[in-house]
């Protein structure tokens, strides 16, 4: 048979001769930008001959596959134009990622911004000699002896983990790197470049390996698109919540103390217990119950939860006191599980929902902490309820309902939401009852449905004990972030044999969900920083009014004005300093304060205060108490 049915997109079904190139499909399909397809859900270069029936998607730079061998093509076109400029550079590995590309490479020392300039000016010169990218494939034997020859020893290492009889190489204007692709169909795709930063990476994150340079860079196919992605660049330097950490004395790190654990400073510790106080007071008005658990914990514990097995790695090692080995509590749910086991419960009891701003301690590798982002020790805003088989779906619906007010709260409208289930291939990660597992998936697809939510599936995401429902929120500097998760879990629930009495006299299995609305405070601290840009809402800022007293003589009145707002529950500084107003304000728009009340001659002698807003600007003489009142109706609303 020498024809071949090839099903597009939009469901049309063309023949074409057995042997023909992508290239031809995709051209014949009408898609003259696609640079890239899949064939039947797999990404192929265009030179890939189909020699059977199959279905085929066109890909430009729209489109995430598209973007992502754009990127990988890119990364190489990097690499090439490095060698070329340093040709005692060694290279390691070189991938897309989420926002462009990097390459690491090994050049015994750090590369200057000036050696960015060139490397990016010669990506530049490489790309418009537009040369075509091929595929070739070599003998594994024989890409060894290459790459002895060039003393390339970080690619003779990843060779020895491909243990097929040939390797595939990507060439382009005599440069060749080992790549499984697929890659662009020639460099002249590639319009717009620019370099944007270097790091220091360890070889294979292995901190006990060598230390490699890591320059990042980023490309698009047209210079507008290069031009607002570096706008968007500046504004999350704007909002980066490191910098604005620092400067608005929010968290600090130091060096003495050790890597990704954090100190909350006075002001950032004010925020964080506004976020406490309005979850835990949330949580207690939807029958939560508040608790308290230590840090440490037997190992037996967790080797019962399973967590021992499949969570080590993120574990701080045990410490042997008296006749036990103990760990840092690097989660909650086995805790929350004794609490639970405390009494006995009867079906009646249940719901039991327990709750805790509970400290846990994880092991994050070095090059991955972040600032707030990715720490090692942190608080997370954690919940187990413990349900009956009847109640998981009303119960796992009103999570979903608390999250939506929280964001609702927050004022948080740019998320969606994934269903991570399990991968039935994956039978070292995830437990094998396959009953379970079709039962638990089966629940969350019908309680989303039925609350008539859009979200994703994802095959592969689910967490050892059971499947779980996501909330990716894009934050304020273009990332993806998970703030909140609910988690259904059959399995603990039979491995620490909890029970109730049921309505018949006899013990039955409880269901457990796991969920955390506000993820850790780290983490949404981190979040909301750079979402309001360090200008918190007036219920949020760690100081929401600073009385400024135009002279010496008005302090007397601007304490009591101080007083009467602190009084009410405001938090309001008091500037005693010397300096001059235009001094002082200045410094409380610095300092991102929501309100600046000047106080004078007159102001004191009517009883009033002349209103600055950061954000409006002057709002003119208002009396004391009705500012008051206004502070407290912004409170009130969340604004």
């Amino acid at each position: 048979m020498n024809q071949i049915k090839v099903t597009l997109p939009d469901g049309r079904v063309k023949e074409y001769p057995k042997g023909i190139s992508l290239a031809d499909v995709v051209r014949d399909a009408g898609k003259p930008d696609a640079f890239v397809a899949k064939v039947d859900g797999d990404l192929r270069d265009l030179a890939t001959k189909l020699d059977r029936d199959a279905r085929v998607e066109p890909l430009t730079f729209e489109q995430p596959g598209g973007r992502e061998v754009y990127w990988h093509s890119s990364a190489h076109l990097m690499a090439q134009a490095v060698k070329q400029l340093f040709p005692e550079a060694k290279l390691a590995i070189g991938p897309p990622i989420d926002d462009g590309f990097y390459y690491d490479i090994d050049l015994g020392r750090p590369f200057s911004p000036e050696d960015l300039e060139k490397i990016e000016a010669r990506m530049r010169e490489l790309a418009k000699r537009d040369q075509p990218i091929e595929r070739v494939e070599v003998p594994r034997e024989e890409a060894i002896r290459t790459y002895k020859e060039m003393g390339e020893k970080y690619k003779l290492e990843l060779l020895q983990d491909i243990s097929d009889a040939r390797v595939s190489f990507y060439r382009q204007d005599g440069f060749m790197d080992m790549c499984r692709g697929p890659h662009l169909p020639r460099t002249g795709l590639i319009k717009a470049v620019k370099l944007l930063s270097t790091s220091g990476a360890y070889w294979r994150g292995d901190e006990h390996r060598e230390m490699l340079q890591r320059i990042y860079g980023i490309s698009f196919p047209r210079q507008e698109q290069l031009d607002e992605f570096v706008h968007q660049l500046e504004e999350a330097k704007r909002r980066d919540h490191r910098r604005l950490g620092k400067d608005l004395k929010l968290f600090a790190f130091a060096e003495e103390l050790g890597q990704g654990l954090p100190l909350w400073l006075p002001r950032g510790a004010a925020v964080r217990r506004i976020l406490e106080n309005y979850i835990v007071n949330l949580e207690l008005q939807h029958g939560y119950l508040h608790v308290y658990a230590p840090d440490l914990a037997s190992v037996q514990l967790y080797k019962i939860s399973g967590h021992w097995d499949y969570f080590r790695e993120a574990m701080y090692p045990p410490m042997k006191i008296d006749n036990d080995e103990l760990v840092l509590k690097p989660m909650n749910c086995p805790h929350h599980i004794m609490i639970y086991k405390q009494e006995q419960r009867s079906y009646r009891d249940l719901p039991v929902r327990i709750a805790e701003l509970g400290r846990m301690y994880r092991y994050e590798k070095s090059g991955t902490l972040s600032g707030l982002h990715r720490v090692r020790s942190m608080t997370l805003n954690d919940a187990h309820i413990f349900c009956r088989p009847d109640q998981v779906k009303q119960e796992f619906a009103a999570v979903v309902r608390l999250i939506q007010q929280v964001y609702q709260d927050f004022r948080i409208t740019d998320y969606r939401l994934d269903l991570s289930l399990h991968d039935p291939q994956d039978r070292q990660y995830y437990h094998q009852d396959e009953e379970l597992w079709m039962t638990a998936e089966g629940l969350l697809h019908e309680v989303l449905h039925e609350l008539g939510l859009p979200y994703n599936s994802v095959v592969g995401g689910a967490n050892f004990y059971g499947p779980k429902l996501d909330v990716q929120v894009r934050t304020a500097t273009g990332k993806e972030e998970t703030l909140s998760t609910v988690q259904l879990d059959f399995l603990l629930p039979k491995r620490f044999e909890l029970e109730f009495i049921g309505e018949d006299g006899k013990a039955h299995r409880p269901v457990m969900i796991h969920r955390a609305v506000i993820s850790t405070m780290e983490r949404m601290m981190a979040f909301l920083i750079e979402y309001y840009a360090g200008d918190f809402p007036v219920w949020l800022a760690p100081e929401q009014v600073r009385v400024l007293p135009i002279a010496d003589r008005h302090l007397d009145y601007a304490r009591q004005v101080r007083d009467r707002l602190a009084a009410g529950g405001g938090r309001v500084e008091l500037d005693e300093s010397n300096e001059r107003i235009s001094y002082k304000i200045r410094r409380a728009q610095i300092d991102h304060v929501p309100y600046m009340l000047v106080v004078g001659d007159k102001e004191a002698a009517s009883g009033q205060v002349a209103v600055r807003s950061r954000a409006s600007g002057d709002l003119g003489p208002i009396p004391l108490d009705k500012f008051a009142g206004r502070i407290a109706e912004e409170v009130a609303a969340k604004s």
